[in-house]
């Protein structure tokens, strides 16, 4: 989601002089700005997992040059050694045998420069620190952050029940961006479990930003000054609510539909979402006019939730699957279909061919966002084609 994430950026800064978007790195995007910037990140990035303020960067060859480097940082500018902390560090191609000993000693150089100063030090809080501590190796060198956001961006604070295998909220807001769509483009996802997707869409549609509903770490800073975040979030408009319906949902499960309409609710979604209880194989196009369908349709474990589990899992899939594509052919002409999954045979067993697939990750699963164009004329080329007799 780099491109995506960059994109995003890009518009946030138009509302800022100093904020600055430089250059995407794999899984993240590099930007610069003042303080201010990373409040303003935090408030309306849908896509973002964090904002990580970099302290200080350093090449390296074993574990003392990084506890050198953590050491020498001023960390009690931004925290107080009654704070609470977490040390986390990820790694590619590093030579350092053990993250787990690089954690420690990038937890003991913090501990040991307040005890130092201050003959007291932070304790360690992995469930709900006050602050976030962030290591990253490469080959050559090690960057220590202090992370601005607190808990993952994606938990936006609305979210009460989910199904079995909700979508990341950041996750679903990248999908959207890249399926294209934009408030006022109809937008119905057929599987809708949880609404996920159907959330993030309302608030963009209603002007409510991620993190409205949320606290975050920067707001324990030490200098934080709540002023300018107030004012961040008293300049939030509302956009007028739509006249007519333009997202929609559907779900197999009843349960489902009620914990859809029930999130879209503790999103502070005020305007009418139409939800139905009915098989993805049997539903028709909600409007007149052609719009996207973006789903996450069900693979592995997940499809006896949707389905007949006294079926193989195979045979269940082939068939689902099947019924849902002639349901594409026939009844969604004109519009352009998105389908996430980690079944990378999907469009065999839709018998359709993608139009694109964009590569993610869900999690440690690879997945695709198969893109379908549903051309008029599909279900006239399927009859028109010899049938074996």
């Amino acid at each position: 989601m780099e491109a995506a994430l960059a994109e995003e950026l890009g518009e946030i800064a138009q509302n800022s002089t100093t904020l600055k978007v430089h250059n995407q790195v794999p899984g993240g995007v590099h930007a610069s700005g003042d303080l201010l910037d990373a409040y303003r990140i935090n408030l309306h990035s849908r896509i973002a997992s964090r904002v990580l303020m970099r302290m200080a960067v350093t090449g390296y060859q074993n574990e003392n040059d990084i506890y050198d480097l953590t050491l020498a940082q001023p960390w009690e500018d931004w925290f107080t050694p009654d704070h609470t902390i977490r040390v986390d560090v990820t790694a590619v191609k590093s030579p350092l045998r053990s993250l787990e000993f690089t954690t420690l000693k990038i937890k003991d150089a913090i501990c040991d420069r307040f005890r130092d100063q201050f003959d007291k030090r932070p304790s360690v809080d992995t469930k709900t620190p006050d602050m976030r501590i962030v290591g990253f190796l490469d080959a050559r060198q090690f960057t220590i952050y202090l992370d601005t956001s607190g808990e993952a961006l994606f938990k936006r604070g609305w979210r009460e029940e989910t199904g079995d295998a909700p979508l990341r909220e950041n996750l679903a807001a990248g999908l959207l961006r890249v399926a294209g769509w934009k408030p006022g483009i109809p937008l119905f996802d057929p599987m809708c479990g949880s609404g996920t997707i159907l959330a993030e869409a309302a608030q963009m549609i209603q002007g409510i930003p991620p993190g409205a509903r949320r606290d975050f770490a920067f707001e324990r800073f030490n200098d934080f000054d709540p002023a300018p975040w107030a004012a961040m979030k008293n300049a939030i408009t509302p956009l007028p609510l739509p006249e007519t319906p333009t997202l929609f949902g559907s779900d197999i499960s009843g349960d489902m539909v009620a914990m859809t309409r029930h999130n879209l609710r503790c999103a502070g979604i005020v305007f009418d979402v139409p939800l139905k209880q009915i098989e993805a194989q049997q539903v028709q196009a909600p409007t007149d006019f052609p719009g996207i369908m973006l789903t996450n349709p069900p693979y592995g474990e997940r499809i006896g939730v949707r389905g007949d589990s006294t079926l193989p899992e195979d045979e269940m899939a082939t068939s689902f699957y099947s019924a849902l594509g002639t349901t594409l052919k026939q009844r969604f002409a004109g519009w352009t279909v998105f389908l996430f999954t980690a079944d990378l045979g999907l469009p065999r067993l839709l018998r359709l061919k993608e139009a694109r697939k964009t590569p993610f990750f869900n999690g440690a699963l690879e997945c695709r966002l198969f893109r379908f164009d549903m051309v008029a004329g599909y279900n006239r080329r399927e009859e028109a084609k010899p049938k074996n007799v």
